[in-house]
């Protein structure tokens, strides 16, 4: 459970237009998303009966952001890192963003990556 420490947490991302696990997560049950309208298309899919109860046990919470935050946090790693990152990656660098002062001063891993990027349809 601790892998990295007594004292490690693991927060979640995920955009408000898909939040069927931070809906699950506070009903104690598998939500569904009525509607799919989000950029980050990696995070459209739904939970099920594997992944849950590891949400569950593993996750303290879940960070809700907007599609503005997500291109946001899109062109700023870009901006910084000239790395183009998929959307649903930037979904947790939004979260952190978001809620700057809760991570201050701490230790915090974000793990992004960009194997699912149309460079076509960027949004920046």
């Amino acid at each position: 459970v601790n892998y990295f420490g007594k004292n490690c947490k693991t927060i979640g991302g995920e955009p408000f237009e898909v939040d069927d696990a931070f809906r699950s997560l506070k009903s104690g049950k598998i939500e569904f998303n009525e509607n799919t309208n989000t950029i980050a298309d990696g995070l459209k899919t739904f939970l099920g009966d594997v992944n849950f109860p590891i949400i569950k046990e593993l996750v303290a919470e879940i960070i809700r952001v907007d599609e503005t935050e997500i291109i946001s946090a899109m062109k700023l790693i870009f901006g910084r890192m000239k790395i183009i990152v998929e959307p649903s990656s930037a979904v947790a660098f939004a979260a952190l963003l978001k809620n700057k002062e809760q991570f201050r001063n701490k230790k915090v891993g974000i793990i992004i990556s960009g194997g699912n990027v149309d460079l076509k349809n960027l949004p920046f």
